[in-house]
């Protein structure tokens, strides 16, 4: 870890909120190092990763265009745990590499937010200094799927069921974010925990 600084992990279920909890940390100062946008980027058409899961699995997991077609890898690891730990194997140490370099070229003291969907499911908990938890009512997550999002209902809460329970998210947390309610509440909220991690920082 940077001397100085904090680095925080920032998780929730989805329809939580989590995205936007993390734009506000940016608006606020935050570093924001996002593992979705990273594990896209590391297997970019040209790099050393799409080689690598293109010669683990196949010509097939690439499009006419050279990306990668995730519909097709997802066929492949969906629900085949062997083939799932295959790919992670690939795609988490380059995630891990390239998190560790930005954060490295973030400003000294500088408060480093870590967006990781599945944090709490990998048990990634003892890697940051503190663990911010964006949290919502199940009906609430629900309905932000359906008519934020457009999905189905059994789609929404297959897609909540397959993550960590709210229980063991909250267990998890340092410091929770609800989010049941406005914009302007929730910017409120995380206002809040901004200053106690600026307060603490260091």
């Amino acid at each position: 870890m940077r001397k100085s600084g904090r680095k925080i992990g920032l998780t929730g279920g989805i329809g939580a909120g989590k995205s936007a909890v993390a734009d506000l940390l940016v608006a606020l100062g935050a570093v924001l190092i996002d593992s979705d946008r990273i594990a896209r980027e590391v297997v970019a058409p040209g790099t050393p990763g799409l080689a690598a899961v293109a010669a683990e699995f196949g010509p097939g997991v690439l499009g006419a265009d050279g990306a990668l077609d995730r519909p097709a890898l997802g066929a492949i690891v969906f629900g085949d745990p062997a083939r799932l730990r295959a790919l992670n194997a690939i795609v988490h140490p380059l995630v891990r590499a390239r998190s560790a370099e930005l954060e490295a070229a973030a400003a000294p003291g500088a408060v480093v937010v870590h967006d990781v969907p599945l944090l709490v499911e990998n048990g990634l908990q003892p890697l940051y200094d503190q663990v911010i938890v964006v949290d919502a009512d199940e009906s609430v997550r629900l309905d932000r799927l359906v008519r934020l999002r457009g999905m189905s209902e059994d789609e929404a809460r297959s897609r909540m069921a397959a993550q960590a329970t709210r229980e063991q998210r909250l267990a998890a947390a340092d410091l929770v974010v609800a989010n049941n309610g406005t914009v302007e509440e929730l910017e409120r909220r995380v206002a809040a925990v901004w200053e106690r991690l600026t307060s603490t920082a260091g």
